[in-house]
């Protein structure tokens, strides 16, 4: 058997028009995980992130701070994020999404979470994905990751807070709505660690943040 930790990619630009890039924070968040990885002792034998630039960054700076920079990191566009811009659009109708994030955050969010439910019970046609189509791409990029894996062995894998979502959910058999529960609370660079079996995958810990636990550390623990 072995263990695949699937890690939130750290802080990104939240309330910018563009929002796929790590902040300074977002880095140091990863280098202190790495440095987590590395005094627990685990060494990677394979590393996968989504395409998105804050995915792969935040793989890099973990690697990077192990040691591992001789370790091909792979990308499959299943580990993607959602379009939540198009989430909100087509459920809104309007094209406006970072604007309403600086205007108003706490109406932002109660409108992308009624956004979010909607597109989950297949309520808005026009997102450019459905609920059933990103579940499916998910599932085809964790079969990649634990391909011809040993026992033994770990995995690192680097997305985002709407595929762990989705993930948790499927491995913990919850309605689709825990989803976005279960993506919300996601911290940056928190992981969950997954024993990875012939039944599928099963949950050992969620959304945890060990190298953010400390005092001096706590002002680094972000959501989005």
């Amino acid at each position: 058997m072995s263990l695949l930790f699937i890690v939130r990619h750290g802080q990104a630009a939240f309330g910018e028009a563009d929002y796929d890039r790590l902040s300074d924070l977002g880095r140091q968040q990863s280098r202190w995980l790495g440095e987590y990885f590395l005094n627990r002792g685990i060494r990677f034998s394979r590393a996968v992130s989504g395409d998105m630039s804050r995915q792969q960054d935040t793989a890099r700076e973990i690697l990077e701070t192990m040691g591992q920079t001789d370790l091909e990191l792979l990308t499959h566009s299943g580990l993607d994020e959602y379009d939540g811009q198009s989430v909100y659009a087509a459920y809104t109708g309007n094209q406006d999404q970072h604007l309403h994030q600086q205007s108003d955050y706490k109406d932002y969010w109660r409108t992308f979470r009624r956004a979010y439910e909607t597109w989950i019970d297949g309520g808005l046609p026009d997102a450019v994905e459905s609920w059933a189509e990103f579940n499916e791409r998910i599932a085809d990029a964790l079969e990649l990751a634990q391909q011809d894996v040993g026992k033994g062995d770990a995995v690192l894998i680097a997305t985002s807070g709407g595929v762990i979502g989705s993930t948790m959910t499927r491995i913990l058999e919850t309605p689709g709505h825990a989803a976005v529960d279960l993506n919300f609370q996601v911290r940056n660079t928190a992981f969950c660690e997954l024993l990875a079996t012939r039944r599928g995958p099963r949950l050992i810990s969620y959304n945890t943040i060990p190298h953010l636990e400390t005092a001096e550390r706590r002002h680094a623990i972000t959501h989005v």
